[in-house]
């Protein structure tokens, strides 16, 4: 078949989930910021087709009154998805060098798009959120670069409290 490419059926090119959701991250996050600076869209993660969840975060907290009032600015992404608008949790979303510069210290969890050093799955403390990557160490100290534009997923890790 030749050289990898973008899957078409018949004129939809399928794009990759991941790229999906940064797209509607950051068309979320423009509508949400324009009505309510204070809020941050930290994360869109498609949950399936027609399911997307949008995690949120604000100085003073996420409460159910939040969650209905971005839901309001969402509208009109209902007429493609169900849309399920929540706080960051326990294990928060970590996306950009300044998600990961709050949790330095902490364990997280990470999954690229494409591999890095052989490897797309991730786990380990955060010890330098630096301008163009995180550096995480792992429990046998060996250290990685994960360069924020690979990074799908990222999540802290609940460790439970002592």
């Amino acid at each position: 078949m030749g050289a990898w490419r973008p899957f078409c059926l018949g004129r939809t090119i399928l794009t990759p989930v991941h790229e999906q959701e940064r797209e509607l991250q950051r068309e979320m996050a423009a509508k949400v910021s324009g009505s309510m600076p204070d809020v941050e869209v930290l994360a869109v993660e498609l949950r399936s087709p027609e399911q997307a969840c949008v995690y949120l975060d604000r100085p003073s907290g996420v409460d159910i009154a939040l969650c209905e009032e971005v839901t309001g600015l969402l509208r009109e992404y209902l007429n493609r998805y169900a849309l399920e608008v929540s706080s960051p949790g326990i294990e928060r979303p970590l996306r950009t060098r300044e998600h990961f510069a709050l949790v330095v210290g902490q364990r997280v969890s990470l999954r690229t798009a494409g591999d890095i050093e052989g490897r797309k799955r991730f786990r380990g403390e955060v010890v330098a959120a630096g301008a163009d990557a995180v550096t995480l160490e792992g429990v046998d100290g060996t250290r990685a670069d994960v360069p924020y534009s690979e990074i799908v997923r990222g999540n802290l890790i609940d460790e439970g409290t002592p």
